[in-house]
């Protein structure tokens, strides 16, 4: 099977609330990671793992991110197809990079690339 959801995004106005609600409702852990950006990840106890995150935009919603071989050229496949990018391709420090594409239709949908020698 080709190109596999990878990871998840849920995103709130009080995230740390969502951490709360997903641990009572499925079980999940649910860790708050250091760094500047407040953002939380999801162990499911299966492929895919996930994330809660505080919503940047008020029209921001749960966002699902595809395996791909090439952030760049899904991208820009994306564009030929009449779709835009509206996170162009960004680095996740030790792990790959992402972009983010909007469909035709106004579908957000998040592309993802490994770093050589990573697996999901």
């Amino acid at each position: 099977m080709g190109n596999p959801i990878v990871h998840f995004e849920l995103v709130g106005d009080d995230p740390e609330a969502l951490a709360d609600y997903y641990t009572s409702l499925f079980d999940w852990k649910i860790d708050k990671q250091p760094g500047e950006m407040a953002y939380w990840v999801i162990d499911t106890g299966q492929p895919p793992m996930g994330g809660i995150m505080a919503k940047m935009h008020p029209e921001q919603t749960q966002l699902d991110y595809v395996l791909v071989d090439s952030v760049d050229e899904s991208a820009a496949k994306a564009q030929e197809l009449g779709g835009m990018v509206v996170v162009p391709r960004t680095e996740i420090e030790g792990m790959g990079w992402f972009a983010v594409i909007v469909d035709p239709q106004g579908n957000g949908i998040g592309v993802y690339e490994e770093m050589a020698g990573e697996q999901q």
